[in-house]
């Protein structure tokens, strides 16, 4: 028998493990094979979404943008309810009539004189009472002829049953002319759906903005809390390094103090930067119409390089006038009261239509009265002339007049804003540009200055004051240099937004 060393190559285990066996050890093994994979899973990074994700989740997901779906879609439907009014329209109407008393024609039994024909005058006279002299004989209380023969109607024969009237009718109307209100309808039914296209189009615009605004926003904090920790480092390898001298003893007590006052201002500052991030991280989510704490990376994290973004070209204003969503916006209004106009003018104009109707009713009086459905066809004409309304009708059109008027004046207004505002755009974007670049300059000169502070005061030529300004101007010229890059993209998103180029 030959004796285990502590690491015996045939056991491959550690002497002290020898109480477990084989299988205790696969089963250790598995177990710590499912945590590292477990911690792997959970240790994943949040999903990375782009840009123009961010933009196709906010355009889906924002209410306000499917409210305006949905009035678009009600245009629409406008749009086919005014075309069906070109079309006869069928209607049908139907009634019960419950009634208490029956239709009397007669009060009591009529008697009527009856006439005979005589051949001596070849005519017919009436039966009545003659005297001995062949002269008539009047009744002497009434004055009237007495007649000897009458014809009895009964007055139950001129009664008839209409305690239960069942009656109906299906028309049809056909417009024939309406003074052209028809057609304005239809005309101002498709402006309509035109309109509500561009607002929804002028929303989206907006809220790609907007979305853009947040989306920048968090790129901008996620480096300047990159920007902060750095600066903590600084700091805080600063204070390591006055600690050592102060424990040498060539820095005083002061020193220490001064920069341990600016590593808690650093450390305030990251804390803020970082709430910052996360709010704005919030904002994004619920702009995107995701939950507020979903987790994400943007693309952009990693800030690349602004200056190669070129300005939107700049057409003549006329293209950007037809471009610009909200002009759209107006321009139809403006057609929608021309419309209205042509409404207010059919108002003064005859109107024609051709009429056909099927009748039925119960009882009927078709052939005789009968208590049976009967009915038939009818078929007309109708024409309406409006002769004087006292200036109402015309005052109408002068007033759809005026507001078209100040619809025109409104788009004069807006475009000329709109004109200057496209100046203000380029404007902007240039001094971005500008300021980048100076931001560059600057910070390679706040890079070589901290560079030249530290190692002045690693020589003892400088103070402690001379760096930490040197490391805060450091700070200063980074912080300018993101929010420059930062106001590129703002800038360059805004001017295609002003020149109608932000479509989605």
């Amino acid at each position: 028998m030959r004796a285990l060393s502590v690491y015996d190559p045939e056991i491959r285990i550690p002497h002290q493990s020898l109480p477990y066996g084989d299988q205790d050890i696969r089963f250790m093994k598995k177990v710590i094979l499912f945590l590292t994979l477990v911690t792997a899973v959970c240790s994943q990074a949040a999903p990375t979404v782009s840009l123009d994700s961010c933009r196709n989740m906010a355009v889906r997901n924002n209410k306000t943008i499917r409210m305006a779906e949905e009035n678009l879609r009600s245009a629409g439907y406008y749009k086919d309810a005014a075309r069906a009014a070109y079309l006869p329209g069928i209607d049908f109407t139907g009634t019960y009539m419950y009634n208490q008393h029956e239709i009397r024609l007669l009060g009591e039994d009529a008697k009527l004189p009856t006439m005979s024909f005589d051949p001596a005058t070849q005519s017919y006279q009436y039966n009545i009472l003659k005297g001995p002299d062949g002269a008539p004989i009047k009744d002497p209380s009434s004055g009237s002829y007495i007649p000897t023969e009458v014809a009895v109607i009964p007055k139950e024969a001129m009664s008839y049953d209409v305690h239960n009237v069942f009656a109906g009718a299906v028309t049809l109307t056909q417009p024939v002319f309406m003074g052209g209100q028809i057609k304005a309808l239809n005309e101002i039914a498709g402006y309509g759906e035109q309109l509500a296209k561009a607002a929804r189009n002028s929303l989206t615009q907006n809220v790609v903005y907007a979305v853009d605004e947040a989306y920048w926003l968090v790129v901008s904090l996620r480096e300047k809390k990159r920007l902060a920790e750095s600066f903590v480092n600084l700091v805080d390898t600063l204070r390591y390094d006055v600690q050592a001298m102060l424990d040498e003893g060539v820095a005083t007590r002061s020193d220490l103090l001064t920069v341990e006052v600016k590593l808690n201002e650093a450390k305030i500052a990251l804390t803020k930067v970082d709430n910052g991030l996360t709010l704005s991280r919030m904002a994004l989510a619920q702009l995107c119409g995701l939950p507020v704490n979903t987790q994400m990376e943007l693309e952009d994290e990693q800030l690349r390089h602004a200056a190669a973004i070129q300005p939107e070209t700049t057409d003549n204003l006329y293209d950007v006038y037809t471009r610009r969503q909200d002009l759209e916006v107006i321009r139809q209004g403006i057609n929608m009261l021309k419309g209205r106009e042509r409404l207010a003018l059919g108002e003064m104009l005859p109107k024609v239509a051709v009429i056909g109707a099927y009748s039925f009713s119960n009882p009927n009086v078709i052939d005789g009265f009968q208590k049976r459905f009967g009915g038939g066809f009818s078929i007309g004409a109708a024409v309406t002339i409006p002769i004087w309304h006292w200036g109402g009708n015309y005052s109408k059109y002068k007033a759809a007049k005026a507001q078209t008027t100040a619809q025109r004046l409104l788009l004069e207004d807006t475009e000329e804003k709109v004109s200057l505002q496209v100046s203000q755009a380029q404007f902007s974007f240039d001094e971005a540009k500008k300021t980048y670049d100076m931001t560059l300059t600057n910070m390679e000169k706040a890079d070589e200055n901290l560079r030249q502070a530290e190692l002045g005061f690693k020589e003892g030529v400088l103070t402690t004051n001379d760096v930490i300004g040197a490391q805060t101007a450091w700070l200063q010229a980074n912080s300018e240099k993101i929010d420059a890059e930062i106001g590129i993209r703002l800038c360059h998103t805004y001017l295609s937004k002003v020149l109608g180029n932000l479509m989605y």
